[in-house]
């Protein structure tokens, strides 16, 4: 056993994991697309460590305005003024839809989620916050009451103010639609009677991911998201887009809510707004929200809350992708290279069930059986996993689910070796 692995295993207490069963691969170093393991083997990551590495690993230009912002102000607290902060949050504001020109800066996306439901509370006056079932938010006390997956249920204290409720997933659909206008007009017309059951009076938000990732990057169906919006303002209900993972490029556009022509109340974001590179996450304001805290003083705040560290590799990310046709790029990898391909692995392999994505931003659900959408144990996923890796391909494995999720700056031909290595990879795991 190496010192790395021998010193984590006795002194680092792991995310979502039973902590004897851990057995994490030690990586020494990163570039563009690659990862290097301690024994010097190297994969292609798709699975940009957990879908934030948007520019990729080491990009020269950020990794620079880090280093110069180290050295001329490395730190400073939230209530004095620094460029880089103001600047970032110009760039940030200047991606959203127009009215929304303000950024409260948070240390991630969990704080995020955190703050914008509190604003959007304070804004109201309501106290219940609606979100879906297949859904992921955070790990913080408000932000997992409102994440729907398994993860929410052992820190469910009933307390928390959230009502959950279904949105649109076509292929295991809840209402038992057989098109995309079926699935779209069912699952507004639930969401509507769950807002009505509920009293729309006591609503402040209804929260939702533009692109539910963790759950398995579920595409909403045409017309949905219009709905949600239009039942909002119905009842006075704020609009909270969570774009922490389908953000800054990684759905092919700016933000994944500007493929559906939609205009949030609340934008929080994270991950890709710098790729990670230093924490940081946000609130993006609708000018209403940002009135309400003209002459009121928002109750909340965090220590490291725009990082010049943060901020400046933001900048330089932001600026990269503009410079680089970051995002067109990653738009054009989903249309001609990865989707084509994924459906190509769809006719050939029975164990597939469906692929869905956009951009950069992709899951392959494995079924047992096609015809009654079985899902594929989670033992034999981790076997194909296992194959990708010997293969050298890091993928994320979610469920039943294979997710491709790699940097938007990745080429053609990387693109296609990931998919040959999942192609060889489910000849030889599945059988």
């Amino acid at each position: 056993m190496s010192r790395t692995r021998e010193l984590d295993r006795r002194h680092v207490f792991h995310s979502w994991s039973a902590q004897n069963r851990v057995d994490p691969m030690v990586l020494t170093r990163a570039e563009g697309a690659y990862v290097w393991d301690e024994n010097g083997d190297r994969y292609l990551d798709f699975t940009s460590q957990l879908v934030y590495t948007n520019l990729g690993h080491g990009h020269p230009g950020v990794v620079a305005a880090i280093q110069e912002q180290a050295a001329r102000l490395c730190t400073v607290a939230p209530q004095f003024a620094n460029d880089r902060r103001a600047e970032a949050a110009r760039m940030i504001a200047e991606r959203a839809p127009e009215g929304m020109d303000r950024v409260f800066f948070t240390n991630g996306g969990a704080d995020a989620v955190e703050h914008a439901v509190r604003m959007a509370r304070l804004h109201t006056g309501r106290p219940k916050v609606l979100a879906a079932y297949r859904s992921y938010h955070g790990g913080t006390q408000t932000a997992i009451n409102l994440t729907g997956d398994w993860r929410r249920v052992p820190n469910d204290t009933a307390t928390a103010g959230v009502v959950h409720f279904f949105g649109p997933y076509l292929y295991r659909s809840e209402f038992h639609a057989t098109t995309p206008q079926e699935e779209s007009e069912r699952a507004l017309a639930h969401l509507r009677r769950t807002v009505e059951a509920e009293g729309p009076a006591t609503i402040a938000a209804i929260v939702l991911e533009t692109i539910p990732g963790t759950a398995g990057v579920l595409m909403p169906p045409p017309g949905y998201l219009a709905g949600v919006r239009e039942l909002c303002d119905e009842h006075g209900i704020l609009l909270v887009c969570d774009e922490v993972m389908a953000g800054f490029g990684r759905a092919g556009a700016w933000l994944a809510i500007d493929l559906f022509g939609l205009r949030p109340d609340l934008i929080t974001f994270a991950k890709g707004v710098n790729s990670g590179y230093v924490p940081l996450g946000g609130v993006i304001l609708g000018d209403a929200v940002a009135d309400t805290f003209g002459d009121r003083p928002y109750p909340g705040g965090l220590t490291y809350s725009g990082h010049p560290l943060a901020a400046a590799a933001a900048v330089a990310t932001l600026t990269a992708m503009e410079e680089e046709d970051v995002v067109d790029r990653a738009a054009a990898l989903g249309a001609t290279v990865i989707a084509p391909g994924l459906a190509d692995l769809e006719k050939r392999h029975a164990v597939i069930g469906e692929v869905r994505g956009t951009g950069v931003f992709w899951a392959v659900e494995l079924v047992a059986d096609r015809g009654t959408r079985e899902p594929l144990p989670v033992a034999a996923v981790a076997a194909v996993a296992a194959e990708c890796r010997a293969r050298g391909l890091l993928p994320l494995p979610n469920a039943n689910r294979v997710h491709l999720v790699p940097p938007c700056t990745i080429s053609d031909d990387q693109a296609c070796e990931a998919l040959d290595i999942l192609d060889a990879a489910l000849a030889r795991a599945v059988r």
